[in-house]
């Protein structure tokens, strides 16, 4: 038996903290005004915010309408180039692998999330996608900012639909 030695948290910045509570009213909208899963996402490139997203997939019809991906989107759109280097995306649940794919490709620098997923996170809960070696790009990573007020919301939405 070894003993493990436990990683350090993370050092979050006012700067984090303000975005991922952008994010957290976005995942209320979501949650709110299209009675969609709480998920808000903020993407940042130097002090500027540069897309907003929220889950959209039932009022779009559309399963990639991810928090993430709309707010790539919004970004894409706002600089015309799917690009965005250097960026730093706040959401409050783990990127999936669909995400997280998409981040790669748009070449984020830094992801910050909330709460973990264990199903599906590919954030380093069930795949670390973001860091792959596979990839021509990899992703810093960020979890647990703000982690229980965005499990919370997740936990009382989904037992309000049982």
């Amino acid at each position: 038996m070894t003993d493990q030695i436990p990683l350090p948290e993370p050092a979050f910045s006012e700067q984090d903290e303000r975005y991922m509570r952008r994010a957290l009213q976005l995942a209320a909208h979501a949650r709110d005004a299209e009675n969609e899963v709480p998920v808000g996402a903020v993407l940042v490139q130097g002090e500027e915010i540069i897309g907003l997203g929220w889950n959209r997939n039932i009022t779009l019809n559309d399963p990639s309408a991810h928090a993430e991906i709309m707010a790539l989107r919004a970004a894409g759109e706002k600089l015309s180039n799917y690009r965005m280097p250097g960026a730093t995306l706040y959401v409050t649940l783990e990127p999936c692998a669909m995400c997280s794919m998409a981040l790669v490709h748009a070449r984020i620098g830094r992801v910050v999330y909330a709460a973990t997923d264990p199903k599906t996170g590919a954030a380093g809960s069930v795949f670390d996608t973001l860091i792959s070696d596979r990839h021509n790009h990899r992703v810093a990573v960020e979890g647990g900012l703000l982690a229980d007020e965005s499990s919370t919301m997740l936990r009382e939405f989904f037992r309000a639909r049982r």
